[in-house]
């Protein structure tokens, strides 16, 4: 009976700060995740759910420069998913959540924006590292919902640079190294 308890306490810690498995809905016909250096943006757009207050607006998407979850944390390095709606007529009112370390004064775990996911072409999505408070290491997990429908939920490791050289040198971030 002891040995029961001290598993199940054991256990607790890890059971307590697991995250939700990533996964895709069939309301989504194509699902991509990876890394953006930082595209030239054409202002923001308000997001009172987020640290910052706003989200960027981009005119030309980014390619990923890799398709890997493991993220160097550094200012100007973004992550994110391409995703497309299996209904032509696309998902609108979506709510996007990223759950992450804390970070901040206030020391947040989750920041929440809305957009919509086209269904003619990938529409991306993506948190981009611009203020030294968010370069926090650990698991980031990105999840969209239309109402009750989770559409998707994909998780991101962000690293100390030196941890990811290569992804932290693609961007341009190689003296961030030394």
């Amino acid at each position: 009976m002891i040995m029961w308890r001290t598993f199940l306490f054991a256990l607790f810690p890890v059971m307590a700060s697991a995250q939700a498995p990533d996964m895709v809905s069939p309301l989504i016909a194509s699902h991509a995740a990876g890394i953006i250096c930082a595209p030239s943006t054409s202002g923001t757009s308000p997001a009172p759910g987020t640290v910052a207050g706003t989200t960027h607006l981009i005119d030309i998407e980014p390619d990923f420069v890799s398709t890997k979850r493991r993220v160097p944390a550094v200012r100007g390095i973004g992550f994110g998913i391409k995703a497309q709606a299996a209904d032509l007529f696309g998902i609108s009112n979506v709510t996007i959540t990223i759950s992450h370390p804390a970070m901040g004064d206030l020391r947040a775990t989750s920041q929440s924006f809305g957009t919509n996911i086209s269904g003619t072409d990938p529409s991306l999505t993506f948190y981009q590292f611009d203020f030294d408070y968010e370069l926090v290491t650990g698991f980031w997990q990105i999840e969209a919902a239309s109402g009750a429908d989770v559409l998707y939920r994909t998780t991101f490791e962000v690293l100390p640079p030196d941890q990811v050289p290569e992804l932290a040198a693609i961007c341009g971030f190689a003296k961030l190294l030394s």
